[in-house]
């Protein structure tokens, strides 16, 4: 898995990176891998990781949450850098211009270290850049990716290295990317002392799946509806009846439900309709499939049980969901 090698002994020139910042992206992904190799400066007392910022246009960019981020120039396939890095979140097809695919094109044909996070992973799939390599991209985009780029080999991995190419799922893989890269070039003494100066505990491997549900302090508190809840993630196009997963995490239909309602506030039968619906709706909004499809794959057999349940929990159909997206 390794990419960024260590520096040879007394090299003091530190890695040069670029941010290719694409708008409408959370603030949270660009900090999630600078952050950290700003930790690493200071903990090494020296600049060992440079940086600048670049976006499609050179002008700043707007976050999701409107916030005006300022780069220093617009992205040039030809400038010289160690690795670039492509993040982008929310409406990527409308950024994802023909000329700046041309431009990854390119850089890709000058080698070097080439990721994407989150979203920025179909801007390389876009140019190309993936076909035949191990990716991945955010959970909630992974099935619309997987049709979209079947050259890519996708997997639910948190973050993923193959060969110079290293994609992450989200904001928090994205920050044990920034661990690894300083792991794998100053060791791993320095990557977790730079964990520590953000009271962060690295609990996952790369390989793990990301999941779709955050549980958090539930796990620990309630471990039973913990694994009920994973078991439901887990069946989305088969769902299980619910004897089945309180028989599946030893308890009885009764007590599971008493427990979904003390620790989530609803029966298990809502929360796993909820969850199924909502996973549907991500699904239309991406547009990647068609409406009987997307109803088949949340576990509706048939289409107007999908419409049913889609509009009493949305208020609109969902061929109204997507004519409000065009």
């Amino acid at each position: 898995m390794t990419i960024f090698a260590p520096p040879p002994s007394g090299q003091e020139d530190p890695l040069e990176l670029e941010f290719l910042l694409l708008p409408d992206t959370s603030m949270l992904l660009l900090a999630a891998m600078v952050e950290p190799l700003r930790g690493a400066n200071r903990l090494m007392n020296r600049q060992v990781y440079s940086w600048r910022l670049t976006s499609p246009d050179g002008a700043p960019v707007t976050t999701i949450s409107d916030f005006p981020i300022a780069v220093s120039d617009r992205f040039d396939p030809a400038t010289p850098r160690d690795a670039l890095v492509v993040i982008a979140g929310y409406n990527i097809e409308t950024h994802a211009t023909r000329d700046l695919i041309g431009r990854l094109r390119l850089a890709g044909r000058k080698g070097g270290a080439i990721g994407g996070v989150e979203s920025g992973a179909w801007l390389l799939a876009m140019a190309g850049l993936l076909d035949g390599r191990r990716a991945t991209t955010h959970w909630e985009d992974l099935e619309a990716f997987e049709t979209r780029f079947p050259s890519v080999i996708l997997q639910q991995d948190r973050f993923v290295i193959d060969g110079d190419r290293f994609t992450t799922g989200g904001a928090t893989p994205a920050l044990d990317m920034a661990l690894e890269l300083i792991r794998q070039r100053q060791g791993n003494a320095l990557a977790m002392d730079v964990a520590s100066l953000f009271i962060y505990e690295e609990s996952s491997l790369p390989s793990d799946p990301q999941r779709s549900i955050s549980l958090g302090q539930l796990a620990k508190r309630e471990p039973r509806v913990a694994a009920a809840v994973r078991l439901m993630e887990s069946h989305l196009e088969d769902p299980l009846s619910i004897n089945q997963i309180a028989e599946a995490v030893d308890l009885s239909s009764r007590r599971l439900e008493t427990l979904f309602k003390r620790f989530l506030g609803q029966r298990p039968r809502d929360y796993y309709l909820g969850y199924r619906l909502k996973a549907a709706r991500r699904q239309l909004v991406a547009g990647a499939a068609s409406t009987l499809q997307i109803g088949t794959s949340c576990g509706f057999n048939s289409a107007s049980a999908f419409s049913r349940a889609y509009r009493a929990r949305f208020g609109e159909s969902p061929s109204e969901t997507r004519r409000g997206l065009s």
